[in-house]
């Protein structure tokens, strides 16, 4: 018996500091990291974008992919925020990871992050397809672009990309604007059109095209143009974040620290954007920026405090909830004028804009509709680059009971004043008869 007790003493030693520090909706920035690696030099080739992320917190964990000993979980709890894959050749994931178990991750509220290159795998493409894009299908293609390629000593075959068509949102990318164009040397990728959850955020100028840049072209390019998406970003419906780039050299030391010119652009950049781009797009995927959170949802009639058990029919309510962003490091008010509520059987009866006082307080009123049944409060918000808020909270309608109609309705005034008429005709016609005798 004292065996087991220092056993399980141990393991909850060990587990500890995983479950301590574990996602959660108060902090819910991812902290801990696994980055699975085709070959450890890409921990030094690759070390400024890894200390960026270091530099802002988080706790990474390098392993080989084909570790016979890595694992997302362990006893029903998963070890880490996020995931990295920089494995683009890998056939097989060692240990307990498979296709299956990083879909199944993704689906638990983590986020994930694909960079693959020319060498990518099968079970890399299937992992990108999985998640709302398709790589080339030509495992010898890249991106090659003949008018927006990155100028340099030799001419080459144009297959490094210098790219500025960004996605336009500053709570993807930031306020900041990327000045100099991004390099990008890999395979292109379209996405699936039947997944409107799966965003471009880096695209191929009209020119580019996705070819063996080793041989000549025999028949059209099955990606062209605009199409070729360079890097991509997905957020499912439970909020969970995924990058996804056909480039693993993107994230390289030597691409942050390469000059830049653009083709055709007479200027020339000391810096590529790489470092910014990636920077802030990361910020992005581990929830640094973008995620919302509502909390003390409350309703209840006008001049009242107390949140009735049912409404009548008619009754003025007023509504109210608050919704803070995620700056990073403290709950900041939200501050927006696209929040609407609705008040829901069936279809919406009420839909009405909540008004906010700039601290994160979003209000309403109106009056409940002349029908009865069980009603819910509903907010579904959805914007660009945010995490979804979807609120909803049920509340029974009546009708008036006997005893509280009005006594005169007033629509049927005319009525009342025709039977009075007749009634004071009535007595004045009896009492003429009566005394007329």
């Amino acid at each position: 018996m004292r065996k087991l007790w220092v056993i399980f003493v141990a393991s909850i030693s060990i587990l500890l500091p995983f479950l301590c520090n574990s996602f959660s909706s108060e902090t819910p920035t991812d902290r801990r990291v696994l980055v699975l690696l085709d070959d450890f030099a890409i921990k030094s080739s690759h070390s400024l974008y890894f200390n960026s992320l270091k530099s802002r917190g988080f706790d990474l964990e390098f392993k080989l992919a084909d570790d016979p000993k890595i694992a997302l979980q362990r006893y029903g709890q998963y070890l880490y925020d996020a995931l990295i894959l920089f494995c683009p050749s890998v056939e097989r994931f060692g240990g307990s990871i498979d296709l299956a178990a990083i879909i199944n991750f993704v689906d638990s509220d983590h986020d994930l992050i694909i960079a693959a290159d020319a060498n990518a795998s099968d079970l890399i493409r299937e992992v990108a397809t999985e998640c709302g894009v398709d790589f080339d299908e030509d495992p010898s293609a890249m991106v090659i672009d003949h008018t927006s390629y990155a100028v340099s000593e030799t001419e080459g075959d144009h297959t490094l990309i210098a790219s500025d068509d960004f996605i336009e949102s500053d709570v993807i990318l930031g306020s900041k604007k990327i000045e100099a164009p991004v390099l990008f040397q890999g395979i292109g990728h379209s996405l699936n059109p039947a997944n409107s959850l799966v965003l471009n955020a880096l695209s191929a100028s009209p020119s580019a095209y996705s070819a063996n840049p080793k041989s000549k072209l025999s028949a059209p390019p099955s990606l062209t143009g605009s199409a070729i998406s360079l890097v991509s970003i997905v957020q499912a419906r439970n909020n969970a974040r995924i990058l996804i780039t056909g480039s693993l050299s993107m994230f390289s030391n030597r691409f942050f620290r390469s000059s830049v010119q653009k083709a055709g652009n007479p200027t020339k950049h000391e810096k590529s954007g790489n470092e910014q781009f990636l920077a802030e797009l990361s910020k992005w995927v581990f929830h640094e920026r973008g995620h919302l959170k509502a909390v003390n949802v409350k309703h209840h009639k006008v001049g009242e405090t107390d949140e009735p058990a049912l409404y009548r029919i008619n009754d003025e309510l007023e509504y109210s909830v608050e919704i803070y962003e995620w700056s990073g490091t403290s709950w900041e008010p939200y501050v927006a004028d696209d929040v609407q509520v609705q008040f829901y059987m069936m279809s919406p009866y009420v839909l009405k804009t909540l008004s906010n006082d700039k601290k994160g307080l979003y209000s309403t009123s109106f009056k409940v509709p002349d029908v009865y049944g069980v009603f819910q409060f509903k907010v579904e918000y959805q914007k660009l680059g945010y995490t979804s808020l979807t609120l909803s909270k049920q509340i029974p309608v009546r009708p008036y009971r006997h005893n509280e109609y009005e006594r005169f309705i007033p629509a049927a005034y005319p009525y009342y004043g025709a039977a009075f008429s007749m009634m004071v005709g009535f007595f004045i016609f009896s009492f003429v008869h009566l005394y007329s005798k």
